[in-house]
């Protein structure tokens, strides 16, 4: 398939769809409302992230930020690693409370709120950031030797949820496009432009994936995946989206010509 994921902004409400066309025909082959697969393929990202960069025993996982792109992280998360403890962290109470409230009684796997950054990062293993916000949202001298982050909330200059800390600990950078990240990547943009990373230090996830740049070396070593989000992503989820939909006979079929 071929595709592209478009999106409309008007009047507080964000509208997506994802197209895909037949790669040999140019075909048409399905129009997907694709907010729900947004959410699957951000977490997915981590997923893939987590699997190739944390340590294999991994089991503790700090989550910071409660809406609902978090819920993803999670899933992709424990789909990766033996997770048996999960901190959530956010500055909305409510918001915490009733992401912990969906999960309560899951078997094997206790989840509960964090009081504080420090709370939530106290031997944890893997860490997601899932924010919009501007400032980070803990120090990274706080992170346990060994720890693996997603940072996944932010694709803007203009936010930032780790700070240069992390970056710096950070023995492994990733991300999912090199060449989006020195746009958009407002994580890694201002370590840059001290001087204190280069771009060609950072590796695309992809090249870790398919065996062509090594991943984590030690156990102790800390690795980092920037995660802009590509719409790459969104093909390879929507084309998967349209295969469930015919084998479940779902969706409706359209006559455009």
């Amino acid at each position: 398939y071929v595709g592209l994921k478009a999106y409309t902004v008007a009047r507080g409400a964000v509208r997506f769809l994802v197209l895909l066309w037949n790669a040999e025909t140019g075909q048409l082959e399905a129009i997907i409302e694709a907010d729900k697969v947004g959410q699957m393929r951000t977490g997915a990202a981590s997923g893939v992230a987590t699997r190739h960069l944390a340590r294999s025993d991994a089991h503790v996982l700090a989550v910071f930020g409660a809406g609902w792109q978090a819920h993803a992280q999670l899933e992709a998360v424990l789909a990766t690693r033996p997770v048996d403890q999960v901190r959530v962290y956010s500055r909305s109470e409510d918001r915490r409370r009733q992401f912990v409230e969906r999960y309560r009684g899951m078997e094997g796997v206790a989840v509960r709120e964090a009081g504080t950054p420090e709370d939530a990062l106290d031997g944890a293993d893997i860490v997601v950031t899932i924010t919009t916000s501007r400032e980070p949202v803990f120090r990274g001298e706080l992170l346990a030797p060994g720890a693996h982050v997603n940072a996944a909330g932010n694709n803007s200059l203009v936010k930032r949820e780790i700070d240069e800390e992390t970056v710096r600990r950070a023995a492994l950078i990733t991300t999912d496009s090199l060449e989006q990240a020195r746009i958009e990547c407002g994580d890694l943009f201002p370590v840059v432009e001290r001087g204190l990373l280069r771009w060609e230090q950072v590796v695309e996830l992809g090249w870790v994936a398919a065996g062509q740049h090594h991943g984590r070396q030690r156990d102790d070593d800390v690795t980092l995946f920037e995660s802009q989000g590509i719409a790459l992503e969104d093909v390879a989820v929507g084309a998967e989206v349209l295969r469930l939909a015919r084998a479940l006979e779902l969706g409706e079929e359209i006559a455009l010509f």
